[in-house]
């Protein structure tokens, strides 16, 4: 409640800072403007007024006109830069032009403009001179498809039991809304993108092809719940077999286990007050013994004539950890778990005590041994065929290996990549571990490990392309900047730095990019050394967009403290020098582009403002905006301009859309929305509600959206879901298409008369991260 409240009050503050720069700057032109009228009654003779020839609107529908209000005003062309026209209300309904004195309908003025409304806020565009009437502009959807191609990164930070390697080779993981199944010999992917928000819990069936996965709870684009589920599918077709729990889970689901030989339908559920549940499984010899393990307990449960009934692990003389972190079953039918304090424990049963209860005793489960195994937590326990065991470790980054009667063998550690998270037995030699620091490893203990999959740990926000080669670079609050191959699939190399990067731009001749981070510094990085050749502030305020000019002689620098800093880059893009700044802007600039002469510059701010500025003449700010509305700009990835007018939608508020980019070809234009989906325009897109192409995959706001230099592909960024998308551009072809706690944790059997197995899902309870 208070969040909104303060949310509104800020709004509220943006619009006025907004209004009165808008009037202090209608002073400023109506000072500009007295001495002339001054100079023209002196001289004896009246102002001359040019009379207003016509002035209608074209204005959405009424549902629309709630969030995005759309007004088309056709004006006489006059050499002042004010107003000079009346516009429709909003709320008019007015829907065809008037005719002009002495022409047709319709007929074209030698000066139009469009006027969009977000947030009350006016914003002015003004219309081509090569577009003669704007009404008759029709939007149809680009040609141009997009295909999934490639998946960068992996969820360990927060869940766990979610790497798996199928009968065919292909190991099977997950992150954002897509299922990865990635062929560890053949470097290829395969994807299942059937669910429609986040992947929390993944399991294989003993078969090694059927799939179980379970989705978290989200909302829609009006902040509609969603409800959580689970998909069972086939991982060699790809194809949904059934779609379980709709409408009964509520957060999400955080664990899901196939049993091994059922073969009738049920439905059971039991409720674990206040109970946070990490692990479940079947016993593979009695699929009616289900274990499930959490905070502070084991239960071993009965499914029996219809209903579940469960017994508590007794912990005795042993100190009860915090966490049950994991479990396994031996091959002897002991449980082996993985807890908080770094123990293995041994589970067994034990007769009753009739000594103490008497005749009516039952048989309970207690520990029969305790193991030291880690510092600090253990994660994760892989059973191996012939009895050995192995533990991943937290805090100590440890693999180690242990003999059936948990004797150490032999251990490594893995401290470039996190704690271990996850280990899935490959070959009983060769392993593949999943960590924390989103990295899926491959190797031996006697040859160590590499990782085939790397990712980053936190939101991203900065996305560059290179401009001659197949590659990209990505950086983000986790202070790693990573260079990427889109051909490889690979990341060729990353480094920390000592702040969080928020944008990047790649120098025109390739061979440095620039950096902005959080506090007004930014960094000039060599691609071939590696090393930091330059280093500059601006501000103490965050910088949100780095551009050089097409020529590479200048950088545009835009901050969070309304500026933009502009520099000479000489020395190959290894030397630079302040050249001056662009003072004008009454909020945060957002995003900037330059005209393919180099010598302007179009900005976007956090106000809704879009500015032009001549940096050739002295970064002066151009306050005749007629005067730059036939001028081409080098990029487009401002989110406000004619141009791309059309990908803003119904309701949008004016923090829907947070990057754009248009092709290389000027064809079409990529959209990435707070929505978690990426929109794919043909460009221009100068109309409202224009027909899109629309994808899902992304499981948080999609940050950034970039082309490739030849635009072969298109890469998408997820902000908190730390994913990078890879999608193919096809022409003409088809592309894929398209937190409130429970008191209570719920256990949920069901059993599918199909496949012959069952399922067992839980609700996610808790963040692994806060472990």
């Amino acid at each position: 409640m208070m969040e909104g409240r303060l949310q509104s009050q800020e709004d509220e503050i943006t619009l006025l800072k907004s209004s009165l720069a808008d009037a202090l700057r209608r002073l400023r032109v109506h000072d500009q403007l007295i001495p002339l009228l001054k100079q023209q009654l002196i001289a004896g003779g009246w102002p001359t007024i040019r009379p207003q020839l016509c002035s209608f609107n074209i204005i959405v529908p009424e549902p629309y006109c709630a969030g995005l209000d759309i007004f088309f005003t056709a004006r006489p062309h006059s050499s002042g830069a004010g107003p000079g026209a009346r516009q429709g209300p909003p709320g008019s309904h007015q829907a065809r032009p008037e005719p002009l004195p002495g022409g047709c309908p319709g007929q074209v003025p030698s000066r139009q403009s469009i006027k969009m409304f977000i947030r009350g806020r006016p914003i002015t565009m003004y219309v081509p001179s090569n577009i003669q009437n704007y009404e008759d502009l029709r939007m149809e959807p680009p040609v141009e498809k997009l295909e999934l191609d490639w998946v960068y990164g992996y969820r360990g930070r927060d869940c766990r039991a979610n790497l798996y390697l199928l009968s065919s080779g292909e190991a099977v993981y997950f992150i954002a809304c897509v299922v990865v199944l990635y062929h560890i010999n053949n470097r290829t992917q395969r994807h299942y993108r059937k669910h429609t928000d986040c992947v929390r819990c993944l399991t294989i069936h003993p078969d090694k092809v059927r799939v179980a996965s379970g989705q978290t709870a989200g909302v829609d684009k009006d902040g509609k719940p969603l409800q959580p589920y689970v998909h069972i599918w086939d991982s060699s077709t790809l194809i949904t077999l059934q779609q379980i729990g709709l409408g009964t889970f509520e957060r999400g689901v955080g664990s899901v286990a196939f049993s091994f030989a059922v073969s009738v339908y049920s439905h059971y559920k039991t409720t674990l007050p206040n109970t946070r549940l990490f692990a479940v499984e079947f016993n593979p010899s009695d699929s009616t013994n289900i274990i499930t393990c959490g905070k502070s307990h084991i239960y071993f449960w009965t499914l029996s004539a219809g209903s579940l009934t469960k017994k508590q692990g007794i912990f005795g003389k042993y100190k009860k950890p915090k966490f049950i972190q994991c479990f396994v079953f031996s091959l002897t039918g002991d449980v082996l778990t993985g807890d908080s304090e770094g123990n293995i424990l041994t589970w067994g049963k034990s007769p009753g005590d009739v000594k103490t209860l008497g005749k009516g005793a039952k048989e309970t489960f207690q520990i029969m041994r305790q193991t030291r195994a880690h510092d600090g937590s253990v994660f994760t326990l892989c059973m191996l065929q012939g009895g050995a065991l192995l533990s991943g470790g937290g805090k100590d980054r440890k693999i180690i290996r242990w003999s059936a009667d948990l004797a150490p063998e032999r251990e490594c550690e893995v401290k470039d990549f996190g704690a271990v998270r996850c280990i899935t037995d490959v070959n009983g030699e060769e392993v593949l571990v999943g960590t924390t620091r989103n990295a899926i490893l491959r190797g031996t203990f006697s040859d160590g490990f590499v990782a085939i999959v790397q990712g980053h740990v936190d939101e991203m926000w900065g996305l560059a392309t290179h401009p001659s080669q197949n590659v990209f670079l990505t950086c983000g609050h986790d202070r790693q900047v990573c260079v990427w191959n889109t051909e490889e699939h690979k990341l060729d190399w990353s480094t920390t730095l000592e702040e969080y990067g928020l944008c990047a731009d790649f120098c025109p001749n390739g061979a440095v990019v620039s950096v902005g981070l959080s506090t007004g510094r930014w960094l000039v990085l060599d691609l071939q050394t590696k090393e930091v050749v330059s280093d500059y502030t601006d501000g103490n305020e965050q910088l949100s967009v780095m551009r050089y000019s097409p020529d590479g002689s200048f950088l545009a620098v835009g901050s969070h403290d309304n500026f933009i800093y502009v520099y000479n880059v000489t020395e190959s893009g290894r030397r630079y020098s302040r050249y001056g700044k662009c003072n004008g802007h009454s909020s945060f600039i957002t995003h900037l582009d330059w005209s393919k002469d180099g010598k302007y510059v179009m900005s976007n701010s956090g106000d809704y403002e879009i500015l032009y500025w001549d940096v050739a003449g002295g970064c002066k700010l151009l306050r005749n905006r007629y005067e730059s509305k036939d001028r081409e700009w080098a990029s487009y990835t401002c989110v406000l301009g004619f141009h791309v007018m059309g990908v803003w939608l119904e309701g949008s508020d004016g923090t829907d859309i947070n990057a754009l980019c248009r092709s290389h070809s000027e064809r079409v234009v990529a959209v990435a929305d707070d929505f978690c989906k990426v929109h794919l325009f043909q460009y221009p897109c100068p109309k409202p509600k224009a027909p899109n192409h629309s994808y899902e995959g992304h499981g948080s706001h999609v940050t950034n959206v970039r082309f490739t230099h030849c635009d072969s592909h298109l890469l998408s960024m997820g902000g908190k879901d730390t994913c990078i998308l890879q999608w193919e551009v096809k022409r003409g072809g088809t592309g894929d298409g398209g937190e409130r706690l429970h008191s209570g944790s719920v256990v949920q059997i069901r059993t599918m008369l199909s496949c012959h197995s069952a399922t067992i899902t839980v609700p996610s309870t808790i963040s692994e991260s806060s472990l």
